[in-house]
């Protein structure tokens, strides 16, 4: 199978052919305004590299930094009304409570609480009323909310009234939309509602991309489906971008390990990834990111939706330098790199200049400057990517420390006592992630382990359900593979409750449309 992978980055966007495991041709190109020009020019690039044609590509798959973006930036955030399941007992805390106002006002926040929600043990706290939901319903319609969040006390035990309430409200408004947080987070009423909020938020921005990404697609005459990478490593289909666009936060990381892992040949490893602006530092175990734990930071809102463990920094390829003050970053001249470092004729002092001018790589167009501190100013990079990477570590064990991105050609060969692996087209490793991604399926479900059913029973319940999920996605029976599982006992419920996660991979199969 011929795939393209893509990933659009702040600086660059990168693009590469691939077939099955065989690196065919790959290219950068500066990351456009419009996003979309950016994405062309570097597709095309690839495929004149690898001499092959748009005919012959079967699975065109992408990654792109759109949503959580528009989060960060406060744009193009529709309004979004939330109705939390709760009553009498679930309003202590009001939604939107530890919120930036100005991510509120954004998005228009407005709430509305009514009866209903489940305990820890699943029995109800109160019925759900029809009649509250259609007055809650009108009420955010009122104020001018287009998407519609609900959230529900303990959904994830019993979502069992949030798809009641979609229900209602569908019967009633057919054409609003609706996000439920039994599909978006995990434990925790609060970081879930958040999840989901965001969520709804970016629906319309995400119908908008997808529809883009498909013009340029007809426009390249390219005739095979289209897919997103997710957060996690594995792709999503185009349709639940749509529904579900946070699931592809964080996926420009993402790919950069996953990349790392195949291009290196190594599944446990450190990854460093160096861009023009930031660097990411995260772990990979059996080839996929480890995910970060209870719960997750994004644009100020405190969210429990999976997302890799990475830590980003302010250092890149096109980081400003201070010589007086010995500085590095967090301003960046980007993507205007090959135009303002001193390397390439311009007169902006960067971090790739000093790394020139130390020995470390060569590139530019000019001869490397004389630079004043110059040992103190790669010594204090130095520190920055070791500091951030002892952090990542999870263990003393001398895992080799992978290094991608354009601007890992500044990396010293040992980091932290360990051994710096730079492989292959390494450069464009976010884009090979991207290329070569599987199809996942994720549960989590509590389980009641009684007389009917044991623990491996019950794990092996929640796999198959996984292997189901999976195969709807078009993942190949025949090739997938138990990625994670985990299961934790629920002491806050009477009698032996199991919380079950279980995620399985598998490759993409599927036929030229």
């Amino acid at each position: 199978m011929i795939r393209i992978g893509v990933d659009v980055g702040g600086t660059n966007t990168d693009a590469v052919v691939m077939q099955s495991e065989k690196f065919l041709g790959g290219a950068k190109s500066p990351t456009t305004k419009d996003i979309l020009s950016g994405v062309e020019n570097a597709i095309t690039a690839a495929l004149n590299q690898a001499k092959t044609e748009s005919k012959d590509v079967e699975a065109l798959i992408v990654g792109t930094t759109h949503f959580v973006n528009a989060i960060v930036q406060r744009k193009k955030l529709a309004k979004t009304g939330l109705i939390r399941i709760c009553l009498p007992s679930g309003g202590s805390i009001l939604p939107f409570a530890d919120w930036p106002k100005e991510l509120v006002d954004s998005m228009n926040g407005k709430f509305q609480l009514v009866k209903g929600g489940f305990e820890m043990d699943g029995s109800e706290i109160s019925k759900l009323d029809e009649k509250e939901i259609i007055i809650a319903l009108n009420e955010l319609i009122k104020a001018g909310c287009d998407q519609i969040a609900i959230s529900s006390v303990f959904a994830t035990v019993r979502g069992d009234m949030e798809q009641e309430a979609f229900d209602i409200i569908k019967k009633n408004s057919p054409n609003i939309q609706v996000s439920l947080s039994k599909n978006i987070g995990g434990m925790g009423l609060l970081e879930r509602e958040n999840a989901t909020l965001i969520n709804a938020t970016l629906k319309p921005l995400a119908k908008e991309v997808v529809e883009s990404f498909d013009e340029l697609r007809n426009k390249m005459n390219f005739k095979c489906s289209m897919f997103f990478t997710r957060n996690d490593g594995t792709l999503i289909q185009s349709s639940e971008v749509i529904d579900s666009p946070v699931l592809t936060f964080a996926c420009g990381p993402t790919n950069s390990m996953r990349g790392a892992a195949f291009l290196s040949k190594e599944k446990n490893a450190l990854v460093v990834d160096v861009g023009g602006t930031t660097t990411d530092v995260g772990e990979v175990k059996d080839g996929f990111p480890r995910q970060a734990g209870t719960y997750v930071t994004v644009a100020d809102v405190r969210t429990n939706f999976s997302m890799p463990d990475v830590i980003s920094f302010g250092l890149g390829g096109g980081s400003i330098i201070d010589t007086e003050k010995i500085t590095v970053g967090p301003q960046s001249v980007g993507h205007e790199l090959t135009d303002k470092a001193k390397v390439f004729g311009g007169d902006v002092l960067t971090a790739s200049d000093v790394a020139v001018s130390y020995g470390r790589c060569k590139i530019g167009t000019k001869e490397a400057p004389e630079i004043k501190n110059k040992k103190n100013i790669i010594n204090l990079m130095d520190q920055m990517v070791e500091d951030k990477v002892a952090r990542a570590r999870t263990s003393s064990e001398k895992i080799p420390v992978i290094a991608v991105g354009g601007g890992s050609v500044m990396l010293d060969n040992e980091i932290d006592g360990l051994n710096v692996i730079k492989p292959p087209h390494n450069d464009l490793a976010n884009a090979v992630g991207a290329a070569i991604a599987q199809v996942s399926g994720q549960v989590s479900k509590v389980i009641l382990i009684d007389d009917k059913i044991d623990r491996e029973s019950a794990i092996k319940q929640v796999t198959d359900e996984a292997t189901n999920l999976a195969i709807k996605r078009n993942a190949n029976p025949d090739t997938i593979n138990l990625l994670a599982v985990s299961d934790m006992p629920l002491s806050y419920l009477p009698g032996k409750n199991l919380l079950i996660n279980v995620t399985v991979v598998g490759d993409l199969k599927m036929e030229n449309k």
